[in-house]
């Protein structure tokens, strides 16, 4: 038979909750610095395709 867990107190879900926005705050200021700099052309170590499809269909 299933058994019920014991409740979580409010303290860890509020903890376990602000660990989890901060990931995904920093995780979305990564993603915009990194998009900054592919579009200033300052990006270094950062491999992406650019614009392969446009030099096919002009050959």
């Amino acid at each position: 038979m299933a058994v019920p867990k014991k409740k979580t107190s409010k303290s860890k879900r509020d903890k376990r909750r602000a660990t989890w926005k901060q990931k995904a705050a920093s995780q979305a200021q990564k993603a915009l610095s990194i998009g900054k700099s592919i579009l200033t052309g300052r990006a270094e170590g950062f491999v992406y395709p650019q614009n392969e499809d446009e030099d096919d269909e002009e050959a």
